[in-house]
């Protein structure tokens, strides 16, 4: 079955979603501002040919629902996927985390662990601290974070492309061919997400809750958990990564016996995206395992 695209109802939820194949099936799940269709997209259409493959949008991303009153945040995001898995009549599948999506897998994997057979963090929050970036900060003080999102969406809709791709490769860690690696389309796509209402407003719960006095005293860091994980589990980094570094990676295959790590050299942050045909080869090589 080709690669679909569709809604379906969570309770009072609408929830989009891409989805398709036969075979085992995956859970992909997306980070911090993007959507399944968006992080995914040069996954998705590899691993349908052996793999049933879901990836829907998180609440407030992509193209679901974005409801104003929802607690964004790590919990939230896990609990609405424990209902989408029940909905697609999913018992247990293989999860795949990138970035904040790697800390719903953990979420999912501790606090779930009947629904996941095999746990893949790629580049994954939840395994140290991260390296704040300037930007992260500002978004938490109230009204000036909303001022920087409104300035984020106008230059994403007048800055030309390569003005745009510079500016994201610096922050993500990537380099090689940009336009491919963050093609017109991918910029459409990011576009459409920022001009959505209330788009602003669940991004902005979301860091917020990320940076809840909890996390920022380690909550956030899971990695003295990581040995009531029981099922196979392969950390897949991009070496570059200027956000959460190799080091975390490391570490943690260390501390969980039997876990695997694959590293993908040239990659920054998004090595689904900057070398996608080696992180296909190392996810099909853990998977055929």
């Amino acid at each position: 079955m080709a690669l679909r695209d569709g809604y379906l109802k969570l309770g009072g939820l609408t929830l989009h979603h891409t989805y398709g194949g036969r075979g085992n099936p995956i859970l992909f799940v997306h980070g911090l501002g993007s959507s399944g269709y968006i992080e995914w997209r040069f996954t998705l259409p590899y691993f349908e040919r052996s793999h049933r493959v879901f990836a829907p949008d998180l609440p407030g991303y992509g193209r679901s629902d974005k409801p104003p009153s929802a607690r964004y945040g790590v919990p939230y995001f896990a609990r609405t996927l424990d209902r989408y898995l029940a909905n697609r009549r999913l018992r247990q599948v293989t999860v795949v985390g990138t970035s904040m999506g790697g800390r719903i897998a953990l979420e999912l994997a501790l606090n779930y662990p009947s629904r996941v057979s095999r746990l893949v963090l790629v580049n994954s929050l939840g395994l140290g601290r991260p390296r704040i970036q300037p930007y992260y900060p500002v978004m938490l003080m109230p009204r000036v974070g909303e001022a920087l999102l409104r300035g984020i969406k106008h230059g994403l809709r007048w800055a030309p492309s390569p003005v745009i791709r510079t500016l994201a490769a610096r922050f993500i860690g990537a380099a090689g061919d940009l336009e491919t690696t963050m093609s017109d389309e991918y910029l459409d796509d990011l576009r459409e997400m920022y001009a959505a209402e209330g788009y602003s407003a669940a991004y902005l719960a979301t860091v917020r809750s990320l940076a809840s006095p909890r996390n920022l005293l380690g909550g956030m860091d899971l990695s003295h958990r990581l040995g009531r994980i029981k099922v196979p589990v392969l950390f897949l980094w991009g070496a570059n990564d200027p956000l959460f570094p190799l080091e975390q990676a490391t570490r943690a295959h260390e501390r969980l016996a039997g876990s695997r790590i694959a590293v993908i050299e040239g990659a920054g942050h998004t090595p689904q995206a900057e070398k996608p045909e080696e992180f296909n080869r190392q996810l099909a090589a853990f998977l055929a395992r």
